[in-house]
């Protein structure tokens, strides 16, 4: 279970595509709510490991923009709130190189499940399929209590038919160190690099000259775990990330909260 909050804007001196569009400035206030599981493939015992992953995210979204309306500005405002396209991996394989180093390969997609209209700046679904396989290495220190992980992924979009905008391929690539201590509490930091390696294509990206993004972010984890002896176990993770140095991007503070149970 898992609930995320962004208040992203896009400054009004910039002008950026939307529905279709381009408006000078954007502003955007998301609520994700998730629900998920994972499934653990029965393997004999080695070093690998597979498991298969299905999340359904329910998204509450408001959208404010400035529009060219019949050669005049004007600021149009939207909301939406529904079921937000359904996230899943069909395999998440991890390789234990021993007790302390691991690796995990998984490809996670995005499909376009959820409602769009092309005529509204607010939609809970984004039209497109989106592919990423991502690539996850976790090293363990001061017997298991520092955890250090590294984390890159590739987005490939597929192109939004009502709107004739294909996104770029973006590398994302994040780190995180957490110290976890006895009584089950962990504090650390986590840094995020998401950098867009080629231009959006379409009539309004070319409009825009690609419209090519990137953007860092850097903040605080917190976390708590918990296991009972017949294996169950529960994990909280509080995470805030404050964004800068943005370009053709949102800008903002993502916050989020994950539980997970294990059975």
């Amino acid at each position: 279970m898992g609930f995320l909050f962004y208040a992203g804007r896009a400054k009004g001196t910039r002008e950026v595509p939307i529905a279709g569009q381009v408006s000078l400035g954007l502003e955007a206030d998301v609520n994700l709510y998730l629900a998920g599981g994972v499934y653990i493939w029965p393997t004999a015992e080695s070093r690998w490991n597979f498991a298969s992953m299905v999340t359904v995210p329910y998204i509450d979204v408001e959208v404010g923009a400035t529009l060219d309306v019949g050669g005049a500005s004007a600021r149009r405002s939207q909301s939406a709130g529904n079921l937000f396209d359904l996230y899943f991996a069909p395999v998440i394989a991890s390789f234990h190189i021993d007790q302390v180093r691991h690796l995990s390969f998984g490809l996670y997609v995005y499909a376009p499940t959820a409602e769009y209209d092309a005529d509204r700046i607010a939609n809970p679904g984004l039209n497109v399929w989106t592919a990423s396989p991502t690539v996850n290495y976790t090293q363990l220190f001061q017997q298991g209590t520092l955890e250090f992980s590294v984390q890159g992924a590739l987005d490939w979009y597929s192109e939004n038919k009502d709107t004739d905008y294909k996104n770029g391929v973006v590398w994302r690539s994040e780190v995180l160190l957490i110290k976890r201590t006895a009584s089950g509490w962990g504090i650390g930091a986590v840094g995020g690099w998401i950098q867009q390696l080629e231009d959006d294509s379409g009539p309004t990206a070319d409009r825009l000259g690609g419209f090519k993004g990137r953007a860092f972010g850097v903040g605080p984890v917190v976390t708590y775990g918990r296991k009972w002896q017949g294996g169950e176990h529960v994990d909280v993770t509080f995470r805030l990330v404050d964004e800068f140095s943005v370009k053709n991007r949102f800008e903002g503070v993502p916050v989020s909260l994950m539980v997970g149970f294990g059975f």
